[in-house]
């Protein structure tokens, strides 16, 4: 049994390249728990909310429901659910669930693979995060999920059995930050220390782990607060190239207005001449799967007036 390549080929929903990380969320909310007590058991009841707050968080900005991975993880032979009765998942619905006591775990032979091979663990990890979300999502999501942030700092996956895997272009950073004149998109950030820019970071429109390509079109130089909140769905991009912000971001400190707040609606700093924005194809991208509800207007616009839309689907 090689259970790499069975994570790395979780079933999972797919329509018009919409992200459905339930697994995923599911099955490292689930390693976080085996970490901490190898032989416990998760009652849905009991972690429904939590589960909730992970898709809420890290999941799609439609809204979705934990019992869906809950039930469905079964069909990938690295899980088990049982009810109050007895072996076996109810089903996929909440309140079958919560009613029949349902519970789920680490299929027992993954669990015993992780007993005899103390590097699993991390290995299994490792995959899920690179497959599934940006790297700056990586850490904060190991502290959602009770993972010990160590877990999250092994090397690539590799050895017999490991899934083929795409290999990142290591001159992404240095084309993107080139491009945009190392100065950050949204704020105009330009920090250098000692010849070399610090703060600034090259993020991906369409996430690598969703075959966004490592490409100048689909890239921004951002600082690191803005590079977090742009893969977190705070920030977005319109089809004009202006900045969105969501209305469920909520700040109320005068760093909240200057650096969040008040980007909305503001143009981003483009690329230099003769290399090439970010695409639409990417921008629609974002917008769809990652940029969290409507975008908040600009300051200063009338309620009356037209509000920053986001990007049209086509």
């Amino acid at each position: 049994m090689d259970w790499l390549d069975r994570v790395a080929q979780l079933r999972q929903w797919k329509n018009n390249d919409v992200r459905a990380p339930h697994k995923p969320l599911l099955l490292l909310y689930a390693l976080g728990s085996y970490q901490q007590d190898a032989d416990g058991e998760l009652r849905f009841s009991a972690v429904e909310d939590e589960l909730k707050r992970l898709l809420v968080e890290y999941g799609p900005s439609h809204a979705t429901t934990p019992a869906y991975p809950f039930h469905h993880l079964v069909s990938d032979g690295v899980w088990e659910v049982r009810t109050d009765q007895g072996p076996g998942s109810p089903g996929s619905g909440v309140r079958v669930l919560r009613s029949s006591g349902g519970a789920g775990r680490l299929a027992p032979g993954l669990r015993a693979a992780l007993a005899r091979d103390s590097s699993l663990l991390g290995r299994l990890v490792r995959l899920l995060l690179d497959t599934h979300f940006p790297p700056s999502l990586h850490m904060d999501l190991c502290e959602a999920v009770g993972l010990d942030l160590e877990i999250a700092e092994i090397g690539p996956v590799t050895g017999t059995g490991a899934p083929a895997r795409r290999q990142r272009d290591r001159r992404m950073r240095e084309l993107i930050l080139t491009a945009y004149e190392f100065q950050c998109a949204f704020c105009g950030y330009d920090g250098v220390l000692g010849g070399s820019a610090v703060g600034l970071e090259a993020a991906h429109v369409r996430w690598w782990s969703h075959a966004g390509p490592d490409a100048v079109d689909n890239g921004l130089c951002l600082c690191s607060l803005h590079h977090k909140l742009f893969d977190k769905g705070v920030l977005g991009l319109g089809d004009d190239h202006r900045i969105l912000v969501s209305q469920g971001f909520v700040g109320r400190s005068e760093a909240s207005r200057q650096h969040v707040l008040a980007l909305a609606g503001r143009p981003v700093i483009g690329p230099q001449p003769g290399n090439a924005p970010v695409a639409q194809r990417h921008r629609e991208w974002h917008a769809r799967q990652v940029f969290h509800g409507a975008p908040r207007k600009p300051a200063g616009t009338p309620c009356t007036s037209r509000e920053v839309s986001r990007p049209t689907h086509r």
